[in-house]
Parts: C-alpha cells; sequence; structure tokens
C-alpha cells in the first residue's frame, strides 16, 4: 500500500472516530432511567399466565395451553420479537445475555436489579420445562407460518401452537448447548439468593449439555422446514457446544469442562457454510447464531487470571476482534454510518451495536484487571477507549444521532411511535375486549396511527447505514424490537449508570 492510501485510510479512521467521540459527548442521557426500561420490555414479551407484579398491565394472560396438545406443560418464556411464536435459540442466547449481564454488573442495577432476575427466572422456568423430558429438547412452540400470515394479539391468537423438540434420532446441538449455556450462567446469578433454584439450573445445564454434545447435529437438518429461514443456524454448531462447556466450566469449576473448551476451540478457526469454506473469520462475530468473540471474551477472563498461560488463543483472539471494532485499527472490518453507528451485515443492525457494546465494556474491565492494553497493529487502545466506544454506540441508540431520535420506546422526547409489533400496534384487551381475528389485524398493521400501547423499553432494529430512519410498521428489518437487542444492552447500560453516578 503507498504512503498516500496509508495516510488517506488513516484522516478517514480519524475523521470516523472524531464524529463517534463528538456525537457521544454532545449530550448526556440518564442511563439509569433507560436501565429500568430496557429490563421491563421484556415484561411486554412474556407468554403464559402473567403474575400480579407485572408492570405493562395492558399486557394480559396468552397461550395458557401451549403443550397440552402432546401432554407436556410448555407455558411460559418469551415471544421473540414482534410475533407470537417461542422460538427457543433466540430466546436462550437472550436469558445468557441476561444473566452475564447481572453476573458483571448485577451490583450496580439497585433497584433494577430484583426485575433483572425476575427477566432471567421467567425464561428459566420455561427452559426447565422444554427440558424436562430427558433426550428431547423442546426447541420451539408455534408454527411461525400460520403465525406471520397473522396480525393478531398474542391474548387471540388461534394460529397452530405446534411443539417443536429436537432428540437423539433428529439433533439440534446448537440450541439444546444455548439452552445450557443459559441455564449454567444463570444458575450462577441464583447461588446467592435461592440455592436449591440455582442447583436445578446447574444440574439441568448438564444434563442438556450432554445431550448436545453426545448426539451432535444442527436443527436446521431435523426441522429446517420450521426453524428457517426465521432462526436457521448459519454459523454451525460447534460455537454453542464450546460456548455451553465454557459456561460449566465458570459454573462447576471443573476441569473436563475446560479441557473441552481446549479441545474444541480448534474446530472455531475453520469452517464451512452454506457450502463455501473460510479460514479464521468468525472470531470477530457474535449474536443469537455466532458465538465466536463471546466465548473468546469470556474465556479470556480465565486465561489472564486462574489459568494463565499465553500460549492460548482467547486473548489473542479477543484482542483480534477489538481490532476489527477501532476506528482508528489498521484491521477495521466493521462500517460506521456518518454519526457514528457500527454497522455489521443483517438485519436488525442495532443487535450489532448492543452485544459489541457489552463485550467492549466487558473486556474493557477484564484488560484493567490484568493491566493490559490491546495492540492493532501501532495502534495502543486502552480499555478506557473500548468504553468510550462503546457509550458511542450507547448514546447513539439513546438519542445522540443526527435525527435526535432515541430508538428505546419511551426513552426521551422522540422515539418511534410505529414499531413492528403486534401486541403493541393493536388496541389493548381492555380498550378492545372482543377477539380481532387473524386478518382483522390488518386494519391496524397499515395504518399510518400510532402504536396504541407503549411498549416500553423496547429498542427496534434502528437506522440504515446513512442515519436515515423512517418510522413504518411495514419496515420491519428497522422497526421491530427483539429480545436480543435488549439483553444486552441491559448490562451496557447498568455499566454506564455506575459510571455516571
Amino acid at each position: 500500500m503507498s504512503a498516500l492510501h496509508k495516510m488517506v485510510g488513516l484522516v478517514g479512521a480519524i475523521m470516523v472516530a472524531m464524529v463517534i467521540t463528538v456525537v457521544s459527548s454532545s449530550s448526556t442521557h440518564d442511563y439509569g432511567d433507560a436501565l429500568t426500561k430496557s429490563i421491563l420490555f421484556f415484561e411486554g414479551q412474556r407468554s403464559g399466565k402473567l403474575p400480579s407484579s407485572q408492570r405493562m398491565t395492558w399486557r394480559k394472560d396468552s397461550a395458557l395451553h401451549d403443550g397440552f396438545e402432546i401432554g407436556v406443560d410448555l407455558v411460559g418464556g418469551y415471544y421473540d420479537a414482534g410475533d407470537n411464536v417461542k422460538f427457543n435459540f433466540p430466546m436462550a442466547f437472550s436469558t445468557t445475555m441476561l444473566a452475564w449481564s447481572v453476573l458483571e454488573f448485577g451490583k450496580d442495577m439497585s433497584s433494577d436489579l430484583p426485575h433483572a432476575l425476575d427477566t432471567i427466572r421467567w425464561a428459566t422456568d420455561y427452559f426447565l420445562k422444554a427440558t424436562s423430558i430427558p433426550g428431547f429438547v423442546f426447541v420451539q412452540v408455534g408454527d411461525p407460518y400460520g403465525d406471520h400470515n397473522c396480525w393478531e394479539r398474542p391474548e387471540d391468537m388461534d394460529t397452530p401452537r405446534t411443539p417443536f423438540a429436537v432428540n437423539k434420532q433428529f439433533p439440534g446441538s446448537e440450541v439444546s448447548a444455548e439452552i445450557a449455556a443459559a441455564l449454567a450462567a444463570s444458575s450462577m446469578v441464583f447461588r446467592q439468593i435461592d440455592r436449591g433454584y440455582s442447583a436445578r439450573l446447574l444440574k439441568r445445564a448438564k444434563m442438556v449439555f450432554d445431550f448436545a454434545d453426545k448426539y451432535q447435529g444442527s436443527y436446521n437438518d431435523s426441522l429446517g422446514p420450521w426453524v428457517c429461514p426465521f432462526y436457521c443456524d448459519f454459523s454451525g454448531y460447534e460455537d454453542e457446544l464450546i460456548w455451553g462447556a465454557a459456561w460449566l466450566f465458570k459454573a462447576t469449576k471443573q476441569i473436563n469442562y475446560w479441557n473441552y473448551v481446549l479441545q474444541n476451540m480448534p474446530k472455531l478457526d475453520s469452517g464451512n457454510t452454506n457450502g463455501v469454506s473460510w479460514v479464521g473469520g468468525s472470531f470477530a462475530e457474535f449474536g443469537w447464531d455466532s458465538k465466536h468473540a463471546g466465548i473468546n471474551v469470556l474465556v479470556s477472563k480465565l486465561s489472564m487470571s486462574t489459568i494463565s498461560t499465553e500460549s492460548l488463543p482467547f486473548i489473542s483472539n479477543a484482542d483480534r476482534f477489538i481490532c476489527t471494532l477501532l476506528p482508528e485499527s489498521p484491521t477495521l472490518s466493521v462500517s460506521y454510518s456518518p454519526g457514528g453507528l457500527l454497522f455489521k451485515p443483517g438485519g436488525s443492525n442495532l443487535q450489532h451495536a448492543t452485544t459489541l457494546s457489552f463485550l467492549l465494556v466487558v473486556y474493557a474491565r477484564y484488560l484493567n484487571q490484568a493491566k493490559r492494553a490491546v495492540h492493532c497493529g501501532d495502534v495502543v487502545a486502552s480499555p478506557a477507549r473500548l468504553v468510550q466506544l462503546a457509550k458511542g454506540q450507547a448514546d447513539y441508540i439513546l438519542g445522540s444521532n443526527p435525527l435526535s431520535m432515541s430508538y428505546m420506546v419511551g426513552y426521551g422526547e422522540k422515539f418511534p411511535q410505529n414499531i413492528h409489533h403486534r401486541g403493541s400496534s393493536l388496541p389493548s384487551l381492555d380498550q378492545h375486549p372482543e377477539p380481532i381475528d387473524c386478518k382483522g389485524g390488518n386494519d391496524y398493521l397499515y395504518s399510518e396511527n400510532p402504536n396504541p400501547n407503549l411498549l416500553i423499553g423496547a429498542i427496534v432494529g434502528g437506522p440504515d447505514i446513512k442515519d436515515a430512519y423512517v418510522d413504518s410498521r411495514e419496515d420491519f428489518v428497522h422497526s421491530e424490537p427483539t429480545t436480543y437487542i435488549n439483553a444486552p444492552f441491559v448490562g451496557v447500560l447498568a455499566y454506564f449508570k455506575s459510571q455516571s453516578s
């Protein structure tokens, strides 16, 4: 590369970094208020019999007979987004991220901590049901095609509530191992609060992990017609198996789980996705599908402390991941909008901004504890630099952006009014007690009127790469909230709440 090209690239990186810094520091935010609302959002996603403590009162009981047609109680859990299906793969990832958020930042949540624990327990109670039959793991409830063809309140839905499970003959290692990770991480959350419940979660986590590992295979192959294209596994199931083992080691300190991580980690250095071979390309990926960067950040703490050996790949891979995010890094591989929002390929872009921001603040903590910095070629990034980048993303989401719009419903003076969400967009049972059938909701779907029910705390898919946002219910890529956008942001907001106070 010529000196001129290097200079142009450096100037471009500096300009992006300046934009991010300016946008993030242009106003201050009430991270405590945003934290409260980010947790409250999950009450709007609840399925099943709602408790008397329910604060989002326009939501009512729904799906009270899930699983009954086959004699299994599958009532509870969360709807993943703006639909009424329970997809256990992203639900489990969201649960793992909520648990990790509490483990890292629970002490900073103050009065929000009990609500965060309730949010986790609503999921783990359901996962105990979904894994109650040895040799079976229920991975989905509801026919997604029937559901997506109807614009119905969850309280009204009359589409098939078909339960889908994996077993020994038709395995689903990715979703089973992610459930194991969620149960293991959550067992640590409840260890000092409810020892009996914690022990039950950990015992089930071990059982489900053993099942996922012994009967290996992707649920794409066994349940593809029903789980794809909604939550297909694109990255293989090896990352979930390692992720589950890492969480089990963290929860148990049993060396067999550590050995499993070490022995299987080389499988993540290369692979084949949809017929395309790749080498080392997934170390920078993290989300409901790919756990690679999360594994390296999680295990890096163990590598820096309890198991100290620089020969392990986790620290170097975590550093490489960080270098893909820093605008000034020579190995930057993400894009930034003019206003400073991080972009990666795929829909619902704010899922990338929230999950990667979570890893930034967590890894910054680990680096501080180890008195380390990240080296990206000649660029040295301190832990404070990682926090600064994460703060820019958080502040952008909360309104420090070219549109001065918060992308969290109910936070700030300006936020999305027409989110792609059935329950929020249809009148509540309090306002409209009569049922609204499958096609009866279309008038509300295509209406330009604001949603009558505020799904407070919901973070939508977000703006496009030019910082533009069309507040349209039909533009689901940008206007639909999901549990896995919100879950990691809970930890991010708790961290910045503690810093601002």
